[in-house]
């Protein structure tokens, strides 16, 4: 079977690209041809220019050569993601700037598979993108969507008519949260809860995809969207109790770590995960590969509140997980 899946899959993120690799990567082992939609609207392009066209006042140069420091070790790390979906993910030969594009010419296929990640989260522009409901390619080809993720308890009341209108496109719905099936049931839907892609594949083939850069130290991992001082503070605390060193992966310089990986591939993610004698996270796939990997872990809440993701995960049965598992790929064909 010909397969296509579309997700926010350029998102300079460990979890996006990696739950992207999981899915494909999956698929292909059933036996099925995969191709992840290489869709990059302008509002999810987030690539750092280092150097821009004549054109901009003194005041504006003056302010970007102040920011040129950030900016190249913006563009260094944004390296290391872009290579990684190059060398991993089987994206289309295509890409596609815009839905009208996208409406045009969508890549031919037997399924199209909307997921996962925060997809249709209505407090981003992507969650109200009528790509990610798939509303392109011929209307006879099977649409179902996979773990896909409203990141909240409830839809930005804005946005409820054009999802309501828009999920009636699929043949099958799957979400990643317990509290997802409760929104599908208020605008009419039944849908199916299963386990994020990264779940897909097994501790052991994540083990042989890490990296070998990480060194033989007692360390605590922290991985911190938000530079948060609930994050320090748990960080330090569990530190100091278990004499553990404080290593920090991530976009941010922490200062109260003692070693910091800004510029780090996701196989060095999944090592620094993999090797940590404890996490501290605010990161729904950080959270997810502790769990994977067995490693104890502390969840701190983020400020922006998009905190029913994790909460949702953490109340799997860890001994209970291969069934979970078990029922997520029925799911998938």
């Amino acid at each position: 079977m010909t397969i296509c899946t579309i997700t926010c899959q350029n998102a300079y993120n460990y979890g996006a690209r990696l739950q992207t690799y999981a899915l494909a990567r999956y698929l292909q082992q059933q036996g099925h041809e995969v191709q992840v939609i290489d869709y990059r609207p302008n509002y999810m392009r987030g690539e750092i220019k280092v150097l821009f066209w004549p054109g901009l006042s003194v005041k504006q140069w003056g302010k970007l050569i102040l920011q040129l420091p950030d900016r190249l070790r913006l563009k260094t790390r944004q390296t290391y993601f872009d290579n990684f979906s190059k060398s991993y993910i089987p994206l289309t030969k295509r890409i596609y700037w815009s839905i009208d594009e996208l409406r045009t010419g969508a890549p031919k296929a037997d399924l199209y598979i909307a997921g996962s990640d925060q997809i249709w989260n209505t407090g981003f522009r992507n969650g109200t993108d009528p790509g990610y409901y798939l509303d392109f390619g011929e209307k006879s080809v099977r649409r179902i969507s996979y773990a896909a993720s409203f990141a909240t308890e409830d839809i930005m009341p804005a946005a409820l008519e054009f999802v309501q209108g828009n999920l009636a496109r699929f043949d099958a719905i799957s979400v990643r949260e317990h509290s997802a099936i409760k929104i599908l049931e208020s605008l009419g839907y039944k849908g199916t809860e299963v386990l994020d892609p990264v779940f897909l594949l097994p501790k052991e083939e994540w083990e042989q995809f890490a990296d070998d850069t990480v060194k033989a130290d007692r360390y605590l991992l922290v991985y911190d969207f938000m530079d948060s001082p609930k994050v320090r503070m748990e960080a330090q605390r569990i530190a100091a109790a278990q004499n553990l060193k404080i290593y920090s992966i991530g976009d941010k310089r922490l200062r109260y770590a003692d070693k910091n990986y800004v510029y780090a591939s996701p196989q060095t993610f999944l090592a620094l995960i993999r090797h940590a004698s404890h996490l501290v996270s605010n990161s729904f796939h950080g959270t997810a590969f502790a769990m994977i990997f067995g490693v104890p872990y502390s969840v701190i809440n983020r400020e922006d509140g998009l905190n029913i993701r994790m909460q949702d995960l953490m109340q799997l049965d860890p001994q209970h997980l291969d069934e979970h598992i078990t029922r997520s790929k029925a799911f998938l064909p």
